[in-house]
């Protein structure tokens, strides 16, 4: 699937515009809901996330396509793709690499593991144990690897794409809260509706559609569409309204755990890639607005009464949402 990036002409921000940005992501959302049915909003929020630069975590029940969406999405970017299956005996050396020992040089050579990719697919994250899963928090946030002492970069673009079951469910691990901070955005797939189910029968029930996707973009692409993004304009006014909801969940008493000052800045980025995907050169209090409950919700924890109540996440940045002035 991947190609020989060294041959690529360099692209930056400066050289594409909304215009292109916005064919881009068309051509990829068109692509993908041929292969995730009834399901346009998901496939919206994971390019949003892809444009902005992000990582994604998807969240639900096995069978509902968490793993189609990451496949999907990997395969519209003609880009080095790598799918870590996380089990509980999968070791740290295992997604980061290990350093091998040579008899006839003495000298040890690294041999990358499997997170160098542009696209990391991570299968059911939460069935790792937590030393496992903290092997991706330096590659997640710093885009590189430590292996004795030594660092390695990551590809430009790097995406993680992790699906994980209901913490809930038998034979997992809930992820720590360092971990889910790493992650952009969270989203569930939800069950399709009867027309997108019975539509997946007909067009799945022969073959995997993922066989008929072909790349809209590559990597080389995908980096600069999304050094443009982050070049829409933010004016101090809208960017003081992302402080204060970002503020107002720390000093909520509906929670107990509030939103990090890195939440902050991933929802400025992802409010720009979702006011690129409306063909905008700046971004909105509607751009932000929208992604609140997508980019925050995984990151802070209700308090105990606010449980007793009945209360979820959703309620409560719903009503800080609304609580805190909006820009003119």
């Amino acid at each position: 699937m991947g190609h020989d990036q060294s041959m690529d002409p360099v692209l930056t921000g400066a050289e594409v515009g909304l215009d292109e940005v916005h064919a881009v992501a068309s051509e990829a959302q068109r692509a993908m809901t041929k292969v995730i049915e009834g399901k346009d909003d998901v496939v919206r929020t994971s390019l949003t996330v892809l444009l902005a630069g992000g990582h994604l975590l998807v969240e639900d029940v096995p069978g509902v396509g968490k793993t189609m969406l990451a496949k999907a999405l990997a395969r519209t970017v003609d880009s080095t793709v790598h799918r870590i299956q996380f089990t509980p005996d999968l070791l740290p050396s295992d997604i980061t690499g290990v350093s091998v020992f040579h008899q006839d040089t003495h000298t040890f050579e690294f041999r990358p593991g499997a997170v160098f990719a542009n696209v990391v697919v991570g299968d059911e994250i939460n069935r790792a144990s937590p030393k496992t899963q903290s092997a991706l928090l330096e590659a997640m946030e710093e885009r590189q690897v430590t292996a004795d002492g030594r660092t390695y970069p990551l590809p430009d673009p790097f995406l993680v794409m992790a699906t994980q079951n209901p913490f809930e469910m038998e034979g997992t691990y809930p992820l720590p809260e360092a971990q889910r901070d790493r992650f952009m955005a969270r989203i569930s797939m939800g069950y399709p509706d009867t027309a997108a189910e019975l539509r997946m029968l007909a067009n799945h029930g022969s073959g995997s559609p993922l066989a008929d996707l072909r790349p809209v973009t590559d990597a080389v692409k995908v980096a600069a569409l999304i050094k443009a993004v982050e070049k829409l304009h933010a004016s101090p006014a809208l960017q003081q309204y992302v402080v204060d909801l970002v503020a107002a969940t720390r000093t909520s008493p509906h929670l107990r755990l509030g939103a990090s000052p890195r939440a902050g800045l991933q929802l400025l980025r992802a409010a720009r890639a979702h006011a690129a995907l409306e063909e905008r050169d700046h971004v909105l209090p509607d751009d932000v607005q929208h992604l609140v409950t997508t980019v925050l919700a995984h990151r802070v924890i209700l308090s105990g009464d606010a449980e007793l109540s009945g209360a979820s996440v959703a309620d409560v940045l719903d009503s800080i949402v609304a609580s805190v002035p909006v820009p003119g």
